[in-house]
C-alpha cells in the first residue's frame, strides 16, 4: 500500500465543510483519482490540515497525484504546504 500524504495551511472551516460536501455528492475521489480510500485531519485552532490518500499501487500514486496537483486551489483545505509520497510499511487498527 502508498500513501500521499499533503499538509496544508491557512485551513478555513468553511472550505472543510464544502470539501466534505462536494465529496459526498459524488461519492468519492474526482475522476481519475485512483485511491483506495483517504483521511482528512484538520487541527482548526491551529488552522491545519492533512490528507492522507491511500493506493494499492506507487503506479496508481503517481497517476492520481498528476490529477491532484492540477486541482483548483480553491478546492483544496488550504495552501499546499508539503507533500509526501509514501510506502506504507506498516499499518494497525484497534
Amino acid at each position: 500500500m502508498y500513501a500521499r500524504v499533503v499538509r496544508f495551511t491557512d485551513v478555513d472551516p468553511e472550505r472543510i465543510a464544502a470539501i466534505q460536501e462536494r465529496i459526498r455528492e459524488n461519492e468519492g475521489p474526482p475522476e481519475g483519482v485512483i485511491s483506495t480510500g483517504f483521511q482528512l485531519l484538520v487541527d482548526e485552532s491551529q488552522g491545519t490540515a492533512v490528507f492522507i490518500g491511500h493506493f494499492d499501487s506507487e503506479e496508481n500514486m503517481r497517476k492520481s497525484a498528476e490529477v491532484l496537483e492540477r486541482m483548483d486551489p480553491e478546492q483544496t483545505p488550504g495552501t499546499r504546504a508539503s507533500v509526501d509520497t509514501c510506502e506504507v510499511k506498516m499499518e494497525m487498527t484497534a
